[in-house]
């Protein structure tokens, strides 16, 4: 990395990139020099209250001229805050007569990390049931009519939600509408002529995919957020203009790739994981460039803890999600997710020490920001280790205090459980430890991949911190910590291209016929996905589209999605779908095979930004000093080396313990390890016997 934090000049003429990522604690601004690769990043406060503050602080740290920026792509968590806060807007919802329960009744299944708990309630539904109404009307399963639209009715039903109960935004279901969208689509007219400024969102463009439940329960969220979501976007494209920012303006999707501002306000749902995609999105970009297929993206921000398995080069993706046990059909990096970031709180439960979910977030934030917090965070009890120390951890005018970290871990935990302060500190490290190899051994041994062939790409503020002790925890190959790891889901968003996902149910066997049937649909959303793109901007020549369809083995439930072209045949496509379930499996059947979904996915290839190359070291790496800090080996305290990460040219190598303090954050280096430093920047980490 080149730049500094902020940056305090740049070069007349040049151009830039620019990514902004808001996390639970901090929102993280990176510029990229479109030219010469040479990196800029600076930090500010997330400010909840008000998101679009702490974006434009962020911006004005870089130091960039916004009028040089060419591209600004933004990460938001607006929409996931305001599912899990409840704090969307007031929504209705117009669904089949006699289908009013649907979201009350959902699923009987109990959620796979409650299945033990006997006091489990499910969360109530996001539309009290006096916000949905039911309309005449019905299709079958194949899209026929068999009663037509009381379009009287739908009148009715709009002018109550609107006038009595005085909802901003309408979600529309009906029975197999993903089979026939004609009421959908004429309900949609109705509302827009009775209201017109009135957010509308159908099921048929927001999930065209049976499952009536899931269908339904994935239109009111997108209906939820759309109007909180358009607004923070007016807000900020104003914002942005009034500083002389004239450039595309992007957002992250939750599975990779960005949209425009302007389509993001037709499909909300794909941004809801748009944080985290960032960080996924540049671990698949430095799969090329250090040539390593098989990474483990290892994200540990404020608030969570993020990892996502990436095999040949490629992150794995779902098409399903939930978020407090509200399903959605949306594509989504696959992803397992734990409640156990820096600012995850530390507390005792009847006796019991507890990590997480709990979090200081923002505001007050970990005790050691001194802004009001006296619970111990992961963050403090890094502190307390010696990991990081005031001089080291700036951001704008606030310094941290070593003072307050050790206190509240005395008070907190040490003190409860009866040890010394430091002994407690390194258990809370530890048990976010043990946490991660849970969450990393969901994604590879229960799909039957071997975890110690991967490499751990760690970043976010806590990441460097703790990614060599997983990678001894969990005897993986090595860690890479990245060009500015706390801030590398920024970093990631870079990298984006545009993308464009439609996808459509036509459940049936899979036979020479229905081979030949879903060749219409499939170039119809093949030229859905097209025209979406070059509405974003998109030349022709740019734009990749990729055919898929998801298979499942007759009596199956799950599915498994696989590439098809126009020269695929019935035995082609199932000697691939064998292949996969094998793969993933570990048999294959000789059942008969059904058709699902079909898919549609588009990229606008665009030049990623050059990145800049580390000159050679010109000597050995020379401390700046030392200093005493935990082992969690030796349980002790041992004297590490200190390094400084702008000083370290490449091909140089440090024996651990040593701490190499970064712009973004500090990388731990334990005993009985090794890091060298690539041509590309990179930190990698590897156990010294390994080395040899």
């Amino acid at each position: 990395m080149t730049g500094t934090t902020p940056a305090t000049a740049t070069p007349n003429g040049a151009e830039y990139r620019v990514a902004v990522d808001v996390g639970g604690t901090f929102v993280d601004a990176v510029a990229v020099d479109t030219a010469t690769g040479e990196t800029f990043v600076a930090k500010a406060r997330t400010t909840p209250r008000d998101p679009a503050t702490g974006v434009i602080d962020a911006l004005r740290r870089l130091g960039v001229p916004i009028e040089r920026v060419v591209r600004l792509v933004h990460g938001t968590t607006l929409g996931l805050n305001a599912i899990l806060e409840r704090r969307g807007a007031t929504t209705g919802l117009i669904t089949n007569a006699g289908f009013e329960d649907i979201l009350h009744i959902g699923r009987g299944d109990v959620p796979f990390q409650h299945m033990y708990d006997l006091q489990f309630v499910r969360h109530a539904p996001l539309i009290p049931r006096r916000r949905i109404k039911g309309v005449g009307g019905r299709l079958d399963h194949l899209g026929n009519e068999l009663a037509p639209l009381d379009e009287a009715a739908v009148e009715a039903a709009v002018t109550e939600l609107v006038e009595q109960q005085q909802v901003t935004s309408i979600a529309v279901t009906y029975l197999h509408g993903y089979a026939n969208p004609a009421h959908e689509e004429r309900t949609e007219d109705i509302v827009r002529s009775l209201y017109p400024g009135l957010s509308v969102s159908v099921s048929h463009k927001v999930a065209r995919m049976y499952r009536e439940y899931e269908r339904t329960s994935s239109t009111v969220l997108a209906a939820y957020i759309r109007p909180i979501l358009d607004s923070y976007l007016s807000r900020l494209e104003a914002e942005l203009a009034a500083m002389g920012f004239r450039g595309a303006f992007w957002i992250m999707r939750s599975a990779g790739g960005a949209m425009t501002a302007e389509s993001v306000r037709d499909e909300p749902l794909t941004t809801v994981f748009s944080g985290p995609a960032g960080g996924i999105a540049g671990t698949v970009h430095l799969s090329e460039m250090i040539g390593r297929d098989d990474l483990l993206s290892f994200d540990v921000g404020g608030t969570s803890l993020d990892a996502c398995v990436i095999t040949g080069g490629a992150a794995s993706t779902a098409y399903e999600a939930s978020l407090t046990d509200l399903p959605m059909l949306t594509p989504v990096f696959d992803l397992r997710t734990i409640g156990a970031g820096g600012g995850s709180i530390a507390y005792m439960d009847d006796g019991m020490l507890r990590v997480g979910p709990r979090s200081a977030g923002a505001e007050p934030g970990p005790a050691c920001y001194q802004r009001g917090g006296t619970e111990p965070t992961v963050t403090d009890t890094a502190v307390a280790l010696g990991y990081l120390s005031p001089d080291e951890f700036v951001v704008g005018d606030m310094k941290i205090s070593t003072e307050a970290a050790v206190e509240a871990v005395r008070s907190k935990v040490a003190e409860p459980l009866g040890m010394p302060v430091l002994e407690a500190a390194a258990g809370v490290f530890r048990m976010v430890a043990i946490h991660t190899v849970g969450a990393v051994n969901e994604i590879t041994i229960e799909r039957g991949l071997d975890p110690r062939a991967f490499s751990l790409v760690a970043f976010g503020g806590a990441g460097p911190l703790m990614g060599a002790l997983v990678m001894q925890e969990m005897n993986l190959a090595e860690v890479v910590v990245p060009v500015a790891p706390g801030a590398y889901s920024a970093w990631g968003m870079l990298m984006t291209d545009l993308e464009q996902d439609v996808s459509r149910s036509s459940i049936r066997p899979l036979t020479d016929e229905a081979v030949a049937e879903i060749a219409e649909p499939l170039t119809e959303m093949t030229g859905e996905v097209a025209k979406s793109l070059a509405a974003q901007g998109v030349s022709e020549d740019a734009a990749e589209v990729e055919r898929r369809i998801d298979l499942r083995y007759r009596y199956q439930e799950h599915t498994l999605s696989v590439p098809v072209h126009e020269h695929s045949t019935t035995a082609s496509i199932r000697e691939e779908f064998d292949r996969v379930h094998q793969e993933r499996y570990g048999h294959r059947l000789p059942n008969d095979i059904e058709i699902v979904t079909l898919r549609a996915h588009g990229v606008g290839r665009g030049n990623s930004p050059a990145t800049a190359t580390l000159a050679p070291a010109a000597g050995p790496a020379v401390p700046l000093g030392r200093r005493q800090a935990w082992d969690h080996g030796s349980g002790a305290l041992v004297e590490f080396e200190l390094h400084r990460r702008t000083d370290l040219g490449a091909g140089l190598e440090i024996n651990g313990p040593a701490l190499i303090f970064d712009s973004t954050c500090n990388v731990v280096v334990p005993v009985g390890t090794v890091a060298r430093t690539d041509t590309s920047g990179n930190i990698r980490i590897t156990r010294q016997e390994a080395a040899l």
